[in-house]
């Protein structure tokens, strides 16, 4: 199997990479813009793999689509490049819409033309990554199924819910063997320090404020990066087109939580003087935070036999060790960051602008 991957350098899209070449054993193309929170250090395992190809692209680019499809012949695509920050969105949405909607089409258009001129059509895929964000807020007890209907609250989960729309008309209109996935809050290495996991874990370090939003009680449900990565990997053998897959961790917990478990285990791990505990603040809520969110994955359990191999507590903690142990790759990351304004925090006229630490963000994805 050869699979084209949007943003494999992107946090999510490079487990998969390194997941699909070294674990599954397939060819992978991957295309990438490389936007700020792309790193091809994360892909380092993998570069000098001869089943690894790179391909510099923006998906909006329709020609240097049709190309790298007639060049690298995919068998499947995992579609995961998008922007995704959602304090991002609220400032600026004009890149969600041009990469998370127009691109989506560009790259649904470029793949419906190939799969249409296959020989072997009943082997291709396009897998369409989305999120659990399209959802809107969870009700009470009640978690999201793969019937719930749509309700995104921010910029950037309207953009996605608009690609997902897309996605599944492309299948519905013009059979293009599309499968779409809706997953929770990723975390784990590689992860760029502007998301709540690796910010808190960086400034905790630093001795820095660590900021959340409101009372810190919105909850999330959290899953380990790899195993979202095998579930991925599992939907191009066995994903039926035209379903929707959801993936999540069996991990609600609220933010003030997570960053206090956080603090609790670099107490132990690094000994500073006073408990990290001590550095966090409340600031301002975001606009149009969503209260909860949280993932039903029965059906990706019994269909295709997936389930996160990691708790939220060994999850955490390998991501813990691995940002303590890989200075060299979040380092210069953490300069640019920290260097002056936010990178793409670019306040529009007329919008709300969120309460933002100069250094920091009171964040939650």
């Amino acid at each position: 199997m050869r699979v084209l991957v949007t943003g494999g350098a992107g946090f999510i899209g490079s487990a998969v990479c390194r997941r699909l070449v070294g674990a599954n054993g397939f060819s992978v193309v991957n295309v990438d813009k490389l936007t700020y929170a792309a790193n091809p250090r994360s892909l380092d395992p993998i570069a000098h793999d001869p089943r690894y190809a790179f391909e510099r692209a923006d998906i909006c680019d329709r020609a240097a689509l049709d190309s790298i499809f007639a060049k690298h012949r995919p068998t499947a695509v995992l579609h995961l490049a998008a922007e995704s920050h959602v304090d991002r969105s609220i400032t600026g949405s004009a890149p969600f819409v041009d990469t998370n909607v127009v691109g989506t089409y560009q790259l649904l258009e470029a793949a419906r033309r190939y799969h249409a001129a296959l020989d072997r059509r009943a082997r291709f895929r396009f897998v369409h990554v989305s999120t659990d964000e399209v959802f809107g807020s969870a009700d009470g007890e009640d978690r999201f199924h793969e019937d719930t209907p749509y309700r995104p609250s921010s910029p950037y989960s309207a953009s996605k819910a608009a690609a997902d729309h897309l996605a599944h008309a492309w299948y519905t209109t013009y059979g293009l063997p599309v499968v779409i996935s809706n997953c929770s809050n990723n975390y784990g290495p590689c992860q760029f320090p502007e998301k709540l996991i690796p910010l808190t874990i960086l400034n905790a370090l630093d001795g820095r404020s660590l900021p959340v939003y409101g009372d810190g009680l919105n909850v999330r449900d959290w899953l380990y990066v790899d195993d979202h990565a095998e579930g991925l990997a599992t939907l191009l053998a066995h994903g039926r087109p035209g379903e929707r897959y959801n993936f999540g961790g069996d991990a609600e917990k609220a933010n003030l939580a997570v960053v206090e478990l956080i603090c609790d285990l670099l107490d132990m791990l690094v000994p500073a003087p006073r408990p990290r505990r001590s550095l966090i603040t409340f600031v301002a809520d975001r606009p149009g935070h969503d209260r909860r969110y949280a993932i039903d994955a029965a059906k990706a359990r019994g269909e295709l036999g997936w389930r996160p191999r990691e708790s939220f507590a060994s999850g955490l903690e390998r991501t813990i060790r691995w940002y303590l142990d890989n200075r060299a790759w979040w380092e210069p990351v953490r300069r640019r960051v920290y260097g002056g304004e936010r990178l793409g925090l670019v306040e529009a006229a007329g919008a709300p602008t969120p309460t933002l630490p100069a250094r920091g963000g009171g964040i939650d994805r």
